[in-house]
């Protein structure tokens, strides 16, 4: 659910955004991977994936991107706008496990506001650590 739109001066460096717990589940890793075009076969075929490795089908990375900015969206709301965002992935994300997303306002400055997001997988830890700059409407 979207936020009332957060606007220049109502954030400051500290703030935390709310938690948000994402099941991860098969139909969100192969949905993501085919609506992002991904047509890898680790993404949707679970003998490949456990040919390569892996315990099961694995999140492609634009999926991931669209969760952090959905989960940032939800926060700042519609008429905010997205100058820049930065994803570093850690631990893969695979059916079974739950996703927290959390975030900080990291500073504020001239209408923009610099927000790190961290996606905790509950099995292997840290999945996502991004970094966006958001300008916020006055």
């Amino acid at each position: 659910p979207m936020s009332d739109q957060v606007k220049q001066g109502q954030v400051k460096v500290g703030d935390t955004l709310p938690p948000r717990e994402i099941a991860i589940t098969t139909s969100l890793i192969v949905s993501g991977a085919l609506a992002t075009r991904d047509f890898q076969k680790v993404h949707h075929d679970k003998a490949v994936a456990q040919a390569s490795g892996m315990p099961d089908v694995f999140m492609n990375i634009l999926t991931t991107q669209g969760l952090t900015e959905t989960y940032l969206r939800d926060w700042c709301g519609r008429d905010a706008v997205f100058r820049k965002l930065t994803i570093h992935l850690g631990a893969p994300n695979i059916p079974g496990t739950t996703m927290t997303m959390s975030g900080e306002v990291k500073s504020c400055a001239d209408g923009l506001v610099e927000v790190e997001v961290v996606g905790q997988n509950s099995q292997w830890g840290m999945h996502v650590k991004a970094q966006a700059t958001i300008a916020l409407p006055a």
